[in-house]
């Protein structure tokens, strides 16, 4: 039995969690969640405080993607009646980044479909993520294009990108099960190269895709051997057209995963993302306990909570948003 009380000692002292705990976490009875929550937040709170990160989401480039991920709507094998566009040009781009700092955002994260870039494509991403670090010089700057080789995570990082997402999504062992066009060592790979070039890495999962506990626990200790700067939890969005349609995630599950991610990566970033609306609703509340961030208005292909409402979920938790100014900056403390 896991003693709930020793976990956030555990993860302070930079020590991983046993596997018997990690598995602990995860089926912890249900009554003993808002203790479990309590924990994570010790942690999140060394850190973070109660600060929540806002982030948005662009979509760079709609569905055309040769893969075959089950749970997206972009893929090959997806018939979800979906927008389908090539790269947007930077103007559109840098549109996109100031409404993302008029929403409140810190992070600004452009997302492209795809295997991966060709040349061309990373020209382009530089260039424009030129532009909006000009206008914008404070304001974090994210950009998932796909499997990616080292020189070209150098440009972009040159170009002024902080980070890129790549995520591992589920465990090595699941992974055939929900893609087969590309590898979970291809994904791993992907992000060694992002931190060679010198980037901070974005990577984290999608729960509720069938996977087992194995699986998390097996995809939350990837995150904390690959060092993972920050992971973003998504719940399954199950769109009509997919694979997998009418596979639901778990809530409970969702928030007990949380908090397994935070015990094993103490100071990383941790992000509520796709599916928390229709998944938690006001739980997203609670989740804020190991989650030091979330994602507003809107993800790929699905809609998402307005950055007005976020704020006052956040507030009505306990928290507080990391206020920006018109550069992108984090407000200076009072």
């Amino acid at each position: 039995m896991t003693d709930i009380s020793a976990l956030a000692g555990t993860s302070l002292a930079g020590e991983a969690l046993s596997r018997a705990d990690a598995f602990g976490v995860l089926q912890a009875p249900d009554t003993e969640l808002r203790e479990l929550l309590d924990a994570a937040f010790s942690v999140r709170s060394r850190t973070f405080g109660r600060k929540v990160k806002v982030c948005v989401l662009q979509n760079a480039q709609s569905g055309l993607c040769p893969e075959d991920c089950h749970y997206c709507s972009q893929s090959k094998i997806s018939t979800a009646p979906i927008q389908k566009y090539r790269l947007l040009p930077q103007d559109q781009l840098l549109a996109g980044a100031r409404k993302a700092v008029a929403a409140g955002a810190r992070r600004y994260c452009m997302v492209a479909s795809g295997r991966g870039p060709q040349a061309r494509e990373i020209a382009h991403m530089s260039r424009a993520a030129r532009a909006i670090k000009a206008e914008f010089p404070q304001l974090e700057l994210c950009v998932s294009l796909g499997l990616m080789d080292h020189s070209q995570a150098a440009e972009l990082k040159q170009a002024g990108v902080g980070w890129v997402n790549h995520n591992l999504n589920t465990s090595r062992r699941f992974y055939p099960q929900i893609c087969t066009t590309h590898t979970y060592d291809d994904r791993v790979e992907t992000v060694k190269n992002v931190k060679r070039a010198g980037l901070s890495s974005c990577s984290g999962g999608i729960i509720g895709m069938g996977e087992s506990d194995e699986d998390i626990v097996d995809l939350a200790y990837a995150t904390r051997e690959l060092g993972i700067d920050s992971i973003p939890v998504n719940f399954l969005y199950p769109i009509a057209g997919t694979p997998f349609g009418k596979r639901r995630a778990d809530p409970v599950k969702g928030l007990k995963t949380l908090c397994l991610l935070r015990f094993l990566n103490p100071r990383s970033e941790i992000r509520m993302a796709a599916g928390r609306e229709i998944y938690l609703g006001d739980w997203s509340g609670l989740a804020l306990y190991p989650a030091n961030s979330l994602f507003v208005e809107g993800y790929l292909t699905t809609p998402g909570q307005q950055a007005e409402a976020a704020r006052s979920l956040i507030e009505r938790a306990g928290f507080e948003v990391e206020e920006v100014d018109e550069t992108g900056q984090a407000a200076a403390e009072a």
